[in-house]
């Protein structure tokens, strides 16, 4: 496959790369976040998997993953960065990132992260790049949602909560299943991080008029998309 790995630490760069190399990936290397995105960006780029750090100069990796993800690239991301607290890893997730590794970290693992992103599906044109339930329809490939004609101003986490939940309407879906889906979490962050996330949503489905599809509370189970 084909990776970017954007790394202003010259050592850390040249490790991943070499790793990486010895994988069989071919790899292409930016210093700095404004020469990363240019990378990324880039007509004939075609990466399979994007490897960055969050504090570089330039450009930091938060801001260089939102203008990514704004430029409608879907490429997975993996911040690799010494930033490792609970919060630091949900603005990261929250800003589009699909995965985040903090270092220290072990080669085998970031290949293995690597490899997992990588044989993550495309969504294919057709029939499963559009979802709808009601009057609400969200489009996968060009990442929008909209309830009638109103476009819901969603943000990268909001989109992929709302897209689970409508790949699993009426159907009850757990916090648990919902922290590993859509931040990538395996433990309990101990915040209200998907109880705030289904009150934003809650807010622009009624925003956009009354009536339509409604996410219900199942007390003591999770959650459940229903058209009503």
């Amino acid at each position: 496959m084909k990776v970017l790995v954007i790394e202003d630490d010259a050592e850390t760069a040249a490790y991943v790369a070499r790793g990486l190399k010895e994988h069989g990936h071919t790899v292409d290397v930016a210093k700095d976040g404004r020469d990363g995105l240019f990378l990324a960006l880039g007509q004939d780029a075609g990466f399979d998997v994007v490897v960055m750090d969050r504090m570089l100069p330039g450009m930091d990796g938060l801001s260089v993953l939102k203008t990514l993800r704004a430029g409608g690239l879907a490429t997975p991301v993996l911040f690799l960065t010494a930033l490792g607290g609970v919060g630091d890893r949900v603005e990261g997730l929250e800003a589009g990132a699909d995965d985040y590794l903090v270092k220290p970290f072990s080669f085998s693992e970031l290949n293995a992260r690597v490899n997992a992103l990588a044989r993550r599906p495309p969504v294919r044109e057709g029939a499963a790049a559009a979802l709808r339930v009601g009057d609400l329809e969200l489009n996968r490939l060009q990442r929008n949602a909209r309830r009638g004609e109103r476009v819901l101003d969603l943000k990268p986490k909001e989109f992929q909560l709302l897209e689970f939940l409508m790949l699993n309407a009426d159907r009850v879906v757990t916090r648990t299943m919902l922290l590993e889906q859509v931040w990538d979490f395996h433990f309990d962050p101990k915040t209200t991080i998907v109880e705030t996330h289904i009150s934003r949503i809650r807010a622009k489905l009624e925003a956009a008029g009354p009536g339509g599809p409604q996410i219900l509370t199942v007390r003591g189970a999770g959650y459940m998309l229903v058209d009503q």
